[in-house]
């Protein structure tokens, strides 16, 4: 297969797809939706089925410019490629875990298998002038499975978690077999300056590369590829307009009624460990114990939806939270005052929308973050007039470019207890500047900004 110029149709291939008339898409998926509705093109992935014991079937359907193709997966293979490999092995690591990582060589060749699968697949419907987009740790290895099948074409590589040192990659068993298939592609995405570092230094350190110029590495074999930090972002001004028009939702206005003018504190995350939920709720709690006067004028809503409900850490974090709002609540509950309300369930995106307007503090304290676009979309929410103050984790991505919030160490639950007390006696004043400050970032580098840096650059 020859290579002819990048012009042609955008394949975005990743480990989900988000196909028409399957609910409202998230930001990532709607920028995705326009750079393939801009070029005319591809999303290539797994369906989200697990089928049968037998070889993948090719489902296709087309909506306006952009065709569709998915496979199912069977029990087997999801089972080892994604509950067993990516999700019990990468995730733990890329989220600084070494201590859950549950490491099998059996889920790595399932891994390797669904990769080559997906390879298999795809070099079917890929043709010559196609640019293709793989998106995240399930698919490191896919473009060096596609170069071995002749495939020519330009291959971007965007990593949606953190990179840690390369001290932590290499605990991983055979982390140069599926760390350096990442030299495969023409263009590797990181979100901050810090992953692009950890990206260099072990491919300088550990693989052989040498630097050269424009951001490129050359391999031993002569390879080269080039590495860029890209930050996602969000779509701003969509998020504003509908934030702003849910006012008059009735779950909104109904919550607000609920809270008889007490300020409302709220965190929004997927049940997982990385996000840091534990310490939070313990900073939470270390704040009610300072700070008596507190007591009855201000409620924590915790919203996290369940995650990988397979995996034993994730059942053990939500018993883990389950007991500490308890505690909390047990502590400090009046009979008219609930302190903390922990909701493990989804909520539409208006919805979400309307939760943060309402809020006097966005709490977003993951332990390790990519980038984190709660935190974002938190600051996009409020009211102009009297905008709320973002409480943000130094460790997630978004904490590079929200330099206006308060930052935080989420392991240090004094310095949360404090950063609360300071979020919720904050002058007007000084909450219009810290956002204003942050909302220009985000009018500036909102993700149409993203998605055309990064395809700009890859088909350059």
């Amino acid at each position: 297969m020859t290579a002819r110029k990048a012009g042609g149709r955008l394949v975005v291939v990743s480990n989900r797809v988000a196909l028409p008339r399957q609910g409202a898409p998230g930001g990532l998926a709607s920028a995705l939706h326009a750079a393939l509705d801009e070029h005319g093109g591809l999303w290539f992935g797994w369906s989200g089925k697990v089928a049968g014991e037998t070889a993948a079937e090719l489902h296709q359907q087309q909506e306006g410019k952009i065709d569709y193709a998915t496979i199912d997966l069977s029990r087997t293979d999801h089972d080892d490629f994604y509950t067993g490999f990516a999700n019990g092995a990468l995730w733990p690591l890329l989220h600084y875990r070494p201590d859950v990582v549950d490491y099998r060589r059996s889920h790595l060749a399932g891994y390797l298998r669904v990769n080559e699968m997906f390879a298999e697949k795809l070099q079917q419907l890929i043709k010559p002038d196609d640019v293709i987009w793989v998106h995240d740790y399930h698919l490191i290895p896919l473009a060096s499975m596609l170069r071995a099948r002749g495939v020519h074409n330009r291959i971007g590589f965007f990593l949606h978690t953190p990179l840690p040192a390369a001290g932590l990659l290499i605990a991983l068993p055979n982390h140069r077999e599926l760390l350096e298939t990442l030299a495969s592609y023409d263009l590797v995405g990181v979100h901050t300056r810090r992953d692009l570092r950890a990206l260099e230094d072990y491919f300088l350190h550990e693989a052989g590369a040498v630097m050269r110029l424009a951001g490129r590495m050359r391999m031993p074999n002569g390879r080269q590829f080039r590495a860029g930090a890209f930050p996602i972002s969000i779509d701003t001004r969509g998020i504003a307009d509908v934030a702003a028009k849910a006012a008059s939702i009735r779950e909104i206005t109904q919550l607000q009624h609920s809270l008889e003018g007490r300020a409302l504190i709220i965190g929004v995350d997927r049940l997982d460990y990385s996000k840091g939920l534990p310490q939070r709720f313990e900073g939470y709690a270390r704040l009610l114990e300072r700070h008596p006067e507190l007591h009855q004028q201000v409620t924590f809503l915790q919203i996290a939806p369940p995650s990988r409900g397979a995996v034993l850490e994730y059942r053990a974090i939500r018993h883990e939270l389950e007991r500490s709002a308890g505690h909390i609540n047990g502590k400090y509950a009046t009979p008219d005052w609930a302190p903390i309300r922990y909701i493990n369930k989804s909520f539409p995106h208006r919805l979400l929308a309307g939760y943060y307007r309402s809020a006097r503090v966005g709490l977003v304290t993951p332990l390790r973050d990519g980038m984190n676009l709660v935190a974002k979309e938190y600051v996009a929410c409020q009211d102009p007039a009297d905008p709320g103050v973002l409480v943000l984790s130094r460790f997630a991505g978004a904490a590079l470019e929200l330099e206006d919030a308060l930052l935080v160490n989420p392991a240090d639950t004094e310095e949360v207890a404090d950063a609360l007390a300071l979020a919720l006696k904050m002058p007007l004043a000084e909450r219009r500047r810290r956002w204003e400050a942050m909302m220009d970032v985000l009018r500036t580098n909102d993700i149409t900004l993203w998605r055309r840096n990064f395809l700009g650059t890859l088909r350059a």
